[in-house]
């Protein structure tokens, strides 16, 4: 979350009512093509609703789904927010959405401009808003300014099913310091499921948590502006499968800003109010930007543990990062040493040779965070980015021989699928047919 200066926004009310059908082809020498309708939706959605896949939604301004509703989106639906009102759609506490895709028919939420033409921050993002804990208070107010707020007692709150969708050219900084990202998660319960979705080319994180105990699987940040996986607020959950690849030529172009793999909080004044951020991510591949960098590039840790957070980092790689992993301050580095945080069975590659394992500059503390990390309890490895045995594509599987496909281990965490390998990836590449790395020039 970084201030990227003072931006408006324009805000739309009033209920979805634009309908527009298109008519078919009438070209007798060709077959007729599918062609779907428009609508707009704008306002609120205060009764159930279904989107179906035979329509294309054109969301304008903050959409807000209240009232307990319910939004259904059938497999296939695409979703398009508006550049011009800065579309976003929240779902607020107690209301649910349904987005049940597929892999042969993902749901596509993506930028209204043209091919060619879309960029990182046309539209708001995705915003799920849940009843759970958070350390904050029981009505955190969404980042920005949108009339919704999340937080409650109800750990296991259900907000719905969010799976096999893709989030495209995202993420809105509405404020300055207040942005809107890809995917935003503010007290969601674990009663919510989410699973395969990919957060693409968006204007600032991809993923954040505020708090909340949900569960994910299967993500995918793929050349975002800023932080690929960002937790905050007492993130609670558990994360396995999971895929972040930088792009070396967009970062956060913030004053003083950085663009990280992992970057964690507890709150922003670093404290340690409950309940702490203690998520735990397994099989996770991040792909960093590389050391070959355009001037002025602003690139910071594959994963950056500050104010207070005690995340956890299991059977892992982080490659591509000058600095690997940085413990930021005399809070995180005693969850260091008294097992608060565990980083273990994790390779770090390609980091610079004194900075693989950091903690802050400022630190005078007699801890050695790369003794720490190096300690032979933990499985942890620092290696060249070319002895991973990984492809060099997108998205980037352990070939055979790769020293990745083993070295795993759950000792003493419950909840995970237990694998033999770590980072994302064994030998199934579970982002076929779902997933775009092109979406610049995919006519929706």
């Amino acid at each position: 979350m970084k201030d990227l200066g003072k931006l408006s926004l324009m805000l739309l009310a009033g209920l979805a009512l634009g309908f527009t059908s298109c008519s078919d082809s009438e070209d007798d020498d060709t077959p007729t093509p599918t062609v779907k309708g428009n609508a707009n939706l704008q306002g609120s959605i205060t009764a159930n609703r279904t989107l179906d896949a035979d329509t294309v939604y054109t969301l304008k301004g903050f959409v807000y789904v209240d009232n307990n509703a319910t939004l259904t989106i059938e497999p296939g639906t695409i979703i398009k927010g508006e550049k011009a009102t800065q579309g976003t759609l929240l779902i607020q506490r107690g209301a649910k959405i349904m987005a049940q895709g597929t892999a042969e028919k993902p749901i596509v939420f993506t930028s209204n401009q043209a091919k060619g033409s879309r960029a990182p921050g046309d539209w708001g993002g995705v915003v799920i808003l849940g009843k759970a804990k958070n350390n904050q208070s029981q009505n955190v107010q969404v980042e920005g300014g949108p009339l919704a707020y999340y937080g409650g007692e109800n750990d296991a709150d259900n907000s719905g099913v969010f799976s096999y969708v893709r989030i495209e050219y995202a993420g809105y900084p509405l404020q300055p310091n207040k942005e809107l990202n890809g995917l935003t998660l503010g007290s969601v319960g674990s009663g919510t499921k989410i699973d395969h979705v990919q957060v693409s080319f968006g204007g600032d994180d991809a993923f954040e948590w505020f708090g909340g105990t949900v569960n994910a699987t299967h993500l995918v940040a793929y050349r975002n502006t800023d932080d690929m996986f960002d937790t905050d607020f007492g993130y609670s959950g558990r994360v396995q499968y999971a895929l972040g690849i930088s792009d070396p030529n967009m970062w956060d172009v913030a004053t003083g800003g950085a663009s990280n793999g992992f970057e964690s909080d507890n709150d922003g004044n670093g404290s340690t109010l409950t309940p702490l951020t203690t998520a735990t991510f397994s099989n996770v591949t991040i792909v960093g930007p590389g050391s070959n960098l355009p001037t002025g590039a602003q690139f910071g840790q594959g994963a950056h543990l500050k104010k207070g957070t005690s995340l956890s980092i299991r059977n892992s790689i982080i490659s591509g990062y000058n600095k690997g992993i940085t413990l930021d301050g005399s809070v995180v580095e005693g969850y260091a040493q008294n097992g608060g945080i565990k980083i273990m069975n994790t390779v770090v590659a390609g980091a610079g040779e004194n900075t693989a394992i950091n903690k802050a500059s400022s630190s005078t503390s007699e801890f050695n965070a790369t003794t720490w990390f190096n300690a032979s309890g933990n499985g942890n490895s620092i290696k060249a980015l070319n002895q991973l045995g990984l492809a060099t594509t997108a998205p980037y599987l352990p070939q055979t021989g790769s020293m990745v496909l083993s070295g795993a281990s759950f000792a003493g965490i419950n909840g995970f699928e237990t694998t033999t390998y770590i980072g994302a990836f064994g030998t199934t590449d579970w982002t076929a047919g779902w997933t775009n790395w092109d979406p610049q020039n995919t006519d929706y």
